[in-house]
Parts: structure tokens; C-alpha cells; sequence
């Protein structure tokens, strides 16, 4: 895991974290506007929980693939996480 947060380093965790942010962005638009806040701060737990994850489970997949694949895996985190939210809160 050490191994993982030292090869993302800070800028790639600004980039997850901007990732989390359109992400909630682009909910909010499509819900119309409504609970922006939550969608953007669901997005960034998403965008970040993922990639730890796989860090966690799979320790060097993420940090061979590079930053793209780190991005992939935390846009997949938020749109999964932001789906299972807004079931929720239906």
C-alpha cells in the first residue's frame, strides 16, 4: 500500500480527486442541478476508494499500468459509487 501512495504521489492524487469532482459534476447535471454538493463529494470518496482498493487487493496492477490506468479505475469508482448513491437516495 506505501508502495502504491509513493508511486501516485501527490500530483496523482490531485488528479483523482479533480476525476471524483467532474464526476459529481456531471451527476448533478444530469439529475438537473439538484444535490451538487453530495454528488461531488461522493464522487471523491469514489475516485479515491477505488484505486485503494486495488492497491489493496492486487498490490502492483495499478502502479504497472501508470497514472492513466489509476484514472480509469478511480472515473470507474466514482461512477459506481455515485450510482449506488443515488439509488439509495431515490
Amino acid at each position: 500500500m506505501e508502495e502504491f501512495l509513493q508511486a501516485l504521489g501527490w500530483l496523482g492524487l490531485i488528479f483523482l480527486v479533480v476525476v471524483g469532482v467532474l464526476a459529481g459534476l456531471i451527476a448533478s447535471s444530469v439529475e438537473g442541478g439538484r444535490n451538487t454538493g453530495r454528488n461531488i463529494a461522493v464522487g471523491v470518496v469514489g475516485a479515491l476508494l477505488l484505486p485503494v482498493l486495488f492497491a489493496l487487493l492486487a498490490t502492483g496492477v495499478l502502479a504497472a499500468g501508470g497514472l492513466i490506468l489509476i484514472v480509469v479505475v478511480a472515473l470507474i469508482g466514482a461512477a459506481a459509487v455515485l450510482a449506488i448513491v443515488r439509488l439509495i437516495f431515490r
